[in-house]
Formats: structure tokens, sequence, C-alpha cells
């Protein structure tokens, strides 16, 4: 039996922790185009905050190993003697919400240039059903010159990675696995298993696999939808919303969401994943995108309100300061994918007020090369005319928010986190 040897193909957010885990046991080589990424992690160095380093210097090879442990390289070359193929890049959306698979389809090209006789390919990225085997597996063939589920074998594994969760690790998340043919399945399955505490589960097809992945998120952003749109009535009756989630809450099966701002790589972009798939075949998925219209409308929404909060206290509006607090996706991690906080600020500002972004998660070439958007890290000391909770980093619940103010200044809490008292809330 040939002994495994694991590529993984993307060291971000999803792949670093994977391969970190794989390779507790097995040889691994992680292989990413970031050649600032690579170097950083030979170092033990994660800028995602998802691998401490000295969890990350235990596993780390100066070279490809041959037992188990990690080399992180740049050089496609390394991968060759690898039999197991683990991609996990980013699958993003275009400027117009249309699936990308531009990453996807060049991890297939890498790794179609160096697949042999008998090597198994494995996807992780979030895909419409059906991608694995319509999209990337004829890249592989072209490029390696062999025939799939003859010469060699796929499979997907749908990644659960959530992020900046050091209780749910990777490991004590259950594993959706699944092969282009039973027997593909079940090696991968036991791959799998051989690593993750909590379980696998094997599903019948790669298209089932893929499917699960696209409904979980999209079940999650059309239940917080209804949320956001409840947060929307109640306002306008006076009601506070965390009030009647609160007692809501109480029966047994009531489904605990909050409204907010949906962004991120998963949630704010798989249902329009499942969405352009389901409108190839002839069907318009009217809850699903309706629902992406709710949540992609929330940061206008909020903007208007805080505006509104400031004329009713006479702020003059254009020579107003605004502090947004927080402009990662989430809390508690550096990730600003899809943010959906930019388009709160971008709201803001075309009211006129001056904006001032404070987020000691985030990286500020990152915000300004994707957002063209100035970042401080370093705690502003100056008074504000309105200070936005965006993100409930534990070091922004910290703060004495209260002394950010001018006298007259509103303060506002997107996430309904704040024990103090406040001029808005969603």
């Amino acid at each position: 039996m040939t002994p495994i040897k694991i590529g993984v193909i993307g060291l971000g957010y999803v792949g670093l922790p994977l391969a970190r885990l794989f390779a507790t046991k097995y040889p691994v080589v992680g292989f990413d185009i970031n050649k600032k990424r690579t170097a950083e992690l030979q170092k033990g160095i994660d800028s995602t905050l998802e691998v401490d380093s000295d969890t990350l210097l235990k596993v780390l090879k100066t070279n490809p190993p041959e037992a188990a442990g990690l080399y992180c390289t740049t050089d496609p070359s390394a991968l060759q003697d690898c039999n197991y193929y683990i991609i996990t890049v980013p699958t993003p959306v275009d400027a117009t919400n249309r699936p990308n698979l531009t990453p996807l389809l060049k991890a297939s090209e890498t790794v179609g240039n160096v697949l042999k006789k008998g090597d198994v390919v494995v996807y992780e990225s979030t895909v419409f059903p059906g991608a694995t085997e319509e999209e990337c597996v004829p890249i592989l063939e072209a490029h390696s010159g062999l025939v799939f589920n003859v010469d060699f074998y796929g499979g997907y594994s749908p990644e659960r990675i959530n992020l900046g969760d050091k209780e749910h690790t990777i490991d004590k998340i259950l594993k959706v696995t699944s092969g282009s043919t039973p027997e593909i399945g079940k090696k991968i399955d036991a791959l799998y298993k051989s690593v993750i505490t909590a379980g696998t589960y094997l599903a019948p097809t790669i298209k089932v696999a893929e499917a699960a992945k696209v409904i979980e998120n999209s079940q999650r952003d059309i239940n917080i939808a209804f949320v956001n749109e409840l947060a929307k009535i109640f306002k306008l009756m006076d009601i506070d919303t965390s009030d009647v989630l609160g007692a809501a809450g109480t029966k047994w099966n009531f489904l605990p969401f909050k409204p907010g701002l949906v962004g991120g790589h998963c949630i704010g972009v798989d249902p329009y994943y499942l969405a352009q798939k389901a409108q190839q075949y002839g069907y318009h998925p009217e809850i699903i995108l309706s629902g992406r219209r709710v949540n992609d409308g929330m940061g206008q929404y909020v903007a208007s309100e805080v505006v509104k909060l400031m004329i009713q206290k006479d702020i003059k509006i254009k020579t107003a300061k605004v502090l947004v607090l927080g402009i990662t996706f989430k809390e508690n991690c550096p990730d600003v994918r899809n943010t959906k906080v930019v388009d709160l600020i971008e709201h803001l500002e075309s009211y006129g007020p001056s904006v001032t972004i404070y987020d000691p998660w985030a990286e500020k070439e990152e915000v300004r090369r994707e957002f063209g958007l100035t970042l401080t890290t370093d705690l502003p000391t100056e008074k504000y005319d309105a200070v936005v909770l965006t993100v409930a980093h534990k070091r922004l619940l910290s703060l004495e928010l209260r002394d950010m103010l001018k006298p007259e200044g509103i303060l506002y809490d997107v996430k309904s986190v704040l024990q103090c008292e406040v001029e808005g809330r969603l």
C-alpha cells in the first residue's frame, strides 16, 4: 500500500488549519501562490491567527517531508510526489454577484500538471452542485492527460471552519465527505476520519455534498434576513427587537438568530452560487434572492438610521465626525472579505460626515487595497458626534464608548450587545 502524502492547495483560513492538522499524522506539502504568505508560514507566523505559532512550528519542515510534517511553498513542483490533493482556495462572487471560479480553476490547472495515475483530488471550496465534476474535472483531465475515474479520482468535503472560534476547531467539527466512486468515497472518508475527532459523514455523491454545503449558509442567510426585516418593522412600532427575540426564544424550537450585517466568504456568498445554478435549470429562487436583497441592504439602512438620530439631536451632518468600530466581517478575527461594514461606511460618507474607522484586528494595507479605505489600529482619542459599533470584538466591548462621544453625541449598536444606554440599535 502506497504511503499517503497530501498536497493542500491554498493556505488561507481554511487550508492552513487543515494542512496543520493532517501534518500531525501525514507528510503534507502546503502550496500557495502568495510568496509573502508562505514565507511567513515557514517562520511559524499565521496572519489569519487561526493557528498559533507554537502549534504551527511543531509540524513545520524545511523541505518536503517523508514523514509527518508540513512544508509550505510556492513551487508547484513540490506537489508532484503527493497522491492526495486537497483544494481549499477562495470562491468569491464578482461585482455583479456572479460566482467567480477563477481561483478554483487555476488551482485545478496546478494540480492537473502534477497529477499521476491513482491520485485523488478533493475539493473543499464552496461551490454550486455539479461544479467539481462539470467545471474542475475537465481541467484536471486536460492538463494531466488522464481519464477521470479510470486513472485518477475525485471527491468533495466542504469546509466548515468557524473563523475566530478557538473552541470549535477543525478537528471538533463533523466533516462531510464524498467520492467519485463508492470505493474512493470510503478512502476519502477514512482519511478525514483519521484526524477529525468529531467524526465524518459520508455523502452518497459529490453533488449531494456540494449541495449540503451551499444550503447550510443559505439557510442561515434567509433566517438572518427574516430577523433583519423584523428589526425594521419593530423599529416603526417602537418595539425593541432584542426584547422580542428574548421573549420568543423561550419557546423550545425557536431559532435564535439576530439581526445584523451579513458578509463574509460564506453566508454572504453561498446563496448566489445556489441561485445561479438554479437559474441555469430554469428556476428563479425567490426566497434565496429575497433574503440576499434584504441583507445586502442593511448597510444603507443602518447608515440612514444613524443620520436620523443625529438630525434629531441637531447635529450638523456635513461637519460631523463619526467613528465606526470594526470593519471585519465577524468578531475576533482579521478577515475583511465581503464585509458589509464597507456598505455602511459608504452610505454614511454619502451624507457628508467625516468617518474614522477603528479596528484592532484588521490589517491597514489589506483594507486600503481591497476597499480604498483608511483604517486606524490605534484607539482614537478625540470626541465624536456618533459612534457606531459594527463588530463585537472583545476589545471593543471593553471600551467605555460613552467617553468617546461629544455631549450630544449618539451611540448606535449594530450588534445589539452593549449593556449601556444607546440611542439606537438593530
